[in-house]
């Protein structure tokens, strides 16, 4: 298998991450428009306004958990780990990254925001420990 395939999940990642700065831009531009905020706000990330504070705080969701999947991915390139099962591991992941956010960017509902954020953890630590089976010779 072509080793670089590992890196199309990570630049639909990235895709998200960008779609989430457009959100938020726009939130913020339409905040300051219409009075709920100043410009002056944003100097120092001391407050958010209400119709931008949970795409801010996605924002920085994507920083968070997705580093382990980053690192995983160029590990897996590095070392030849990549086959089909690490390349549906890390797809499965992306999707459940951009239901996340489509939950956190919609209806905030808390338990789908949380179930989905446990179910792209557990598929990332499954990739991980298929990483480390790979690197014993294992598999």
């Amino acid at each position: 298998m072509n080793q670089t395939t590992i890196f199309w999940p990570v630049l639909a990642h990235v895709a998200l991450i960008y779609i989430v700065y457009v959100l938020m831009g726009r939130r913020r531009y339409f905040a300051v428009k219409s009075g709920e905020a100043r410009v002056g706000q944003y100097k120092v990330r001391s407050t958010e306004p209400a119709s931008s504070v949970a795409v801010a705080n996605n924002l920085i969701n994507q920083f968070e958990l997705p580093v382990l999947f980053y690192t995983l991915c160029l590990t897996l390139h590095v070392t030849n780990g990549v086959n089909y099962l690490t390349l549906a591991l890390a797809w499965i992941f992306v999707l459940t990254r951009y239901f996340h956010a489509w939950v956190h960017l919609t209806s905030n509902n808390l338990r789908l925001r949380s179930r989905s954020f446990f179910a792209g953890a557990v598929v990332l630590a499954l990739a991980w420990i298929w990483f480390a089976l790979h690197l014993l010779g294992i598999v």
